[in-house]
């Protein structure tokens, strides 16, 4: 039996109001403003003191909020559904850094005019891509928390660094040490941040918990200490010394 046509016109702008309310709903929270911070390098000096640094490059500090309660444990943050890449290019790892969600596939592009073969024998995801040529691309999917440091087997001067983790609120500093981290709902989390010239126990000092609120989403200033002669030493994929590069030019009697 039909409902009567008023009732049914009553049901229509019922559920058009919802979808509309629903609706504000969503743009009031995409509008909401990100959590920000600034990063200031500092170097530990004699007798354990700190000086800030002049720096034109405070960039690839990482940010990240972990949820302490349910408000902030819904899905969000900068998982924009894009997948990430680590080009390979000029025997450069091309962004020297990558932040990712837990799960994610990672792509390495072959872009020089000449075979690489990426690895990981590290803390973090463990794989190796063997050799592959100029135009090709292989994937790895980083399926754990954790930092992962990756090599070429074949050129000892390339690095790069994939950063998993189980929250989607986080962010890169920029060149000038700016933090925006997008899509925060309000709530309590705790704060890390990492470093690749940090030490272990630097940054583990600065966790903290934070509230954000609509009032508060602000970090403030993060002081991290980068360590001048930190130097990560490594081996190819074999435990071996990287071959030297042969000499150039006639070396003959």
């Amino acid at each position: 039996m039909r409902a009567p046509k008023a009732l049914r016109l009553a049901l229509k702008l019922s559920f058009a109001g919802i979808l509309y309310f629903s609706g504000c709903l969503v743009s009031v929270r995409a509008q909401q403003p990100a959590v920000t911070a600034r990063i200031e390098l500092t170097k530990r000096l004699a007798g354990n003191t700190e000086a800030s640094i002049a720096v034109a490059d405070a960039a690839n500090v990482v940010v990240w909020l972990s949820p302490l309660d349910h408000a902030g444990a819904g899905a969000g943050g900068t998982n924009s559904g894009h997948r990430p890449q680590l080009m390979q290019r000029n025997k450069t790892f091309e962004p020297h850094v990558v932040v990712i969600p837990v799960g994610s596939l990672v792509e390495f592009p072959n872009k020089d005019p000449f075979l690489h073969n990426v690895f990981s024998l590290f803390n973090g995801k463990r794989f190796d891509l063997g050799f592959y040529e100029a135009g090709q691309s292989k994937a790895v999917r980083f399926d754990r928390p954790g930092v992962s440091f990756l090599f070429c087997n074949i050129h000892a001067e390339m690095s790069a660094v994939v950063v998993a983790l189980d929250t989607p609120y986080y962010a890169l500093s920029d060149r000038a040490g700016g933090v925006a981290i997008p899509d925060v709902p309000d709530g309590r989390y705790q704060m890390h941040v990492w470093y690749e010239r940090g030490l272990t126990e630097d940054l583990k000092s600065l966790d903290r918990i934070v509230q954000v609120s609509s009032s508060t989403r602000s970090l403030g200033v993060i002081r991290v200490i980068a360590n001048s002669d930190c130097t990560l030493v490594h081996k190819n994929k074999y435990g071996q010394n990287y071959n030297s590069p042969p000499p150039t030019g006639y070396s003959g009697p």
